[in-house]
């Protein structure tokens, strides 16, 4: 069992994402475990309360806690995409019903954010030549699916 698990704050829909999202990782992602509220617990008796589930070999904690807590900017999601296919897998399951954001950025149809990043970025922003991660970086901040061969030519 890992040391610490992400929670991840659902208003009811808990198990629909966790679903969801194994579907778009899938190899070592799985639901766990789904518990339920209990008669003195404050949600509906016996609704879904929790879901563990692993994406990618990481354990997350959904929790239906209801709508006062949405999800926000402030917490991200960040996906290490070997390719251009992989960031076009991803950007292309989570914009779906979701919305575009900047420079690799999104949000899924439940809110969460991710971060869509090919190790091509992470490689050009390195670069030893300070101009030549100067150029990669002007470039992301123009785009909002990052673009592996834009990230290059810049």
């Amino acid at each position: 069992m890992q040391k610490i698990t992400p929670c991840l704050w659902f208003d009811g829909q808990a198990q629909e994402a966790a679903e969801f999202y194994v579907s778009v990782f899938g190899g070592d992602s799985r639901v766990l475990d789904v518990s339920h509220y209990g008669e003195s617990a404050p949600g509906e008796t016996g609704s879904v309360l929790t879901v563990r589930f692993l994406l990618a070999g990481q354990e997350y904690l959904g929790l239906n806690g209801g709508p006062q807590f949405p999800f926000t900017e402030a917490v991200s999601l960040s996906v290490d995409c070997e390719d251009q296919a992989e960031v076009d897998r991803f950007w292309d399951a989570f914009t779906a019903e979701g919305e575009e954001g900047q420079c690799g950025w999104l949000k899924d149809k439940y809110g969460l954010s991710w971060q869509i990043v090919p190790r091509a970025l992470e490689k050009a922003l390195a670069d030893p030549d300070p101009a030549k991660a100067d150029r990669a970086m002007k470039a992301m901040l123009g785009m909002r699916k990052l673009d592996v061969q834009g990230l290059l030519d810049a």
